[in-house]
């Protein structure tokens, strides 16, 4: 799209903007009508010569990116923003393996999701197809460029995506690595449009829907970006607001999976949406567990708030007030509050939870179930790091975001979640009697 849709930066007249989106539109409607027909294997050679691309163009991407972290440095971007922008030759390889993963996953276009015939001999398919246009804004990580395109390509769905400007030169590199793929594939390239924009007018024009043309729009990134997207967005959003993510050790918790699980639930990266931000104990195991937990988080290099009974357990813990419940950290910080059971826990995650992700310890299975089938979340976890809320990691190849509404999509959105259906029914000269 860089061919066709010249970079415009900021300071442009806003109509330049406006026409350029609408442009865009069109031709991802145009490219969208293509793509529910495409054979799955020209979907699949564009996927796998992207792929080899973006491994080619190692240096080249980090060179874009380095551009795009001394400005995010000079800008006084927090470290974990930082982590969430900056790629390395490690992260490139993760990308390339992603779209492969997706090329091999199954074509969840025309799946055959249910068949009934009716008395009158009326035989009726429920078939999957693609929803059309979707539009992507997304903040600083540039992967969400290759992991965003390449899903809605294999679900048959133009992309228009719109990067954070922190991520501009980054997301233009890996933008061209999949075009290139497009190309070769004899796929048209409006498949995957970047917007080549800075200027946040595009978002806006995004919001409004490109002239009828996107059918549904996704944010990844703050809380301030989502907001403006669902109360703004006169399309359907699929979307998470916060991830507020627990982890409650219940009293039958093992200690030393107790351990493992909440430092890798909180540390192993601090700037994702399934990083644990509040870890509730149960006050029966408060003399046995609360202490090493803490102790351990601290001694890792993570801030810990905590109610009363947990600042007595190190002098280190700082004190947690009401807003830290509320709080998605996104960094080295946790909120720590004991609890009288499984369902004053239960209770503090549907006070300030955010419908995302939360996770129980416990031997119990009697405890776990009930965990599982009264925690409304879209993702509920028994004996397992939360960090595991991601679509790769459910085998989807890769997820284009987390939703935690009620309709259509829940939790990863992956290939399935990118195709809508139709009925297609088959007479033999049937009519309704008058």
């Amino acid at each position: 799209m860089v061919d066709k849709f010249r970079v415009i930066e900021g300071g442009g007249e806003k109509r330049d903007v406006a026409q350029t989106m609408l442009e865009l539109g069109r031709a991802a409607r145009r490219a969208a009508r293509d793509l529910a027909l495409a054979p799955r294997q020209r979907k699949n050679t564009a996927l796998m010569i992207a792929a080899g691309l973006l491994r080619t163009s190692t240096a080249d991407i980090i060179a874009a990116n380095e551009r795009d972290m001394e400005a995010a440095r000079t800008a006084g971007a927090s470290k974990a923003n930082l982590d969430r922008l900056m790629l390395n030759a490690a992260r490139i390889d993760s990308m390339a393996k992603g779209l492969e993963a997706i090329a091999e996953l199954p074509d969840p276009v025309g799946r055959v999701l249910d068949t009934f015939e009716r008395p009158n001999g009326l035989k009726i398919d429920r078939v999957a197809t693609p929803l059309g246009v979707i539009g992507v804004i997304y903040e600083s990580r540039p992967n969400v460029t290759a992991d965003a395109g390449a899903l809605c390509l294999k679900a048959g769905n133009a992309a228009v995506l719109r990067g954070g400007s922190d991520s501009f030169h980054s997301s233009r590199i890996i933008h061209a690595c999949l075009v290139e793929g497009l190309r070769t594939a004899d796929l048209p390239d409006a498949a995957i449009s970047l917007v080549p924009t800075r200027d946040r007018a595009a978002v806006g024009e995004m919001l409004k829907g490109l002239g009828g043309n996107i059918d549904v729009i996704v944010p990844r990134g703050g809380k301030s970006l989502v907001e403006r997207v669902q109360e703004d967005a006169r399309v359907p959003v699929f979307a998470h607001l916060e991830g507020i993510v627990h982890i409650f050790v219940d009293r039958a918790a093992d200690l030393e999976m107790a351990k493992t699980i909440v430092l890798n639930s909180k540390l192993r990266r601090t700037g994702i949406c399934g990083a644990a931000e509040t870890l509730l104990v149960d006050e029966s195991v408060v003399g046995t567990h609360l202490g090493p937990l803490v102790t351990m988080l601290l001694d890792k290099g993570c801030e810990v708030r905590g109610d009363a009974i947990a600042r007595a357990q190190d002098p280190r813990v700082k004190e947690a007030v009401e807003a830290d419940w509320h709080t998605e950290y996104l960094e080295a910080i946790i909120s720590v509050k004991v609890v009288a059971g499984l369902q004053e826990a239960m209770d503090h995650i549907a006070t300030y939870g955010s419908n995302h992700t939360d996770c129980i310890i416990t031997q119990d299975e009697a405890a776990a179930e009930r965990f599982l089938s009264e925690v409304d979340s879209a993702i509920v976890l028994h004996n397992a790091s939360t960090q595991f809320a991601d679509g790769g990691e459910f085998g989807f190849g890769g997820e284009i975001g987390i939703a935690t509404g009620r309709m259509h999509a829940r939790g990863p959105v992956g290939l399935e979640q990118l195709c809508s259906f139709n009925y297609r029914v088959r007479g033999a000269g049937q009519i309704r009697p008058v």
